[in-house]
């Protein structure tokens, strides 16, 4: 069975975004060494899980990247895995999709995902995508939790779990503290 894995960035005060819904704070912090590991973690997946923000806010942005000259050339095979793997977007108001290998599933979301983690194939990752991630997690589909801890303080803002209906018992697999100060946290979920 394929391991579904959320990947989030995150504030040290527990938020994904800013009251405005702005992630200018987590880009600040952005290396090369951060992309080599990004691009690493993804590798090991063939499929992305998007709600209908994340997936359409990523469909404007990925197909342009890998031939624009300003793109850091570090990002390439990043970018070229985006462009390339499947897109699973969950969503009840979407009618199309339009990004290159992308299937749109709407209904019930718990038989949806768990049709997709027993297909064959590599890991899911989940990016964003936060009310998506509190349904799932909700739901104990989440296998493993991926933060991007960014040593920053934002006050206020969009917390990572909106609504937590019960406990989420997680076990520590491996940490890892890049040179800006981020800390890739991942978490196996102990369901």
């Amino acid at each position: 069975m394929r391991k579904l894995i959320v990947s989030l960035n995150i504030t040290l005060d527990g938020f994904i975004a800013a009251e405005d819904e702005g992630l200018d704070w987590h880009y600040k912090y952005w290396t090369d060494e951060i992309a080599e590991t990004t691009t690493e973690l993804l590798s090991q997946a063939d499929t992305i899980l998007l709600g209908k923000n994340t997936y359409q806010a990523m469909a404007a942005y990925w197909p342009f990247q890998a031939k624009c000259m300003n793109f850091p050339r570090t990002d390439i095979a990043y970018a070229d895995m985006m462009n390339s793997y499947q897109k699973v977007v969950l969503s009840s108001t979407m009618t199309a999709v339009w990004w290159n290998n992308s299937l749109l599933l709407n209904g019930n979301l718990k038989r949806a995902v768990e049709n997709l983690k027993n297909q064959h194939g590599r890991d899911i990752l989940t990016y964003g995508s936060i009310s998506v991630v509190d349904k799932l997690a909700t739901v104990n589909l989440v296998d493993e939790y991926q933060f991007w801890v960014h040593p920053v303080i934002l006050g206020n803002g969009r917390p990572l779990f909106i609504r937590k209906k019960k406990s989420i018992l997680l076990k520590l697999v491996s940490q890892k503290v890049f040179s800006s100060g981020v800390m890739l946290m991942i978490y196996r979920a102990q369901h």
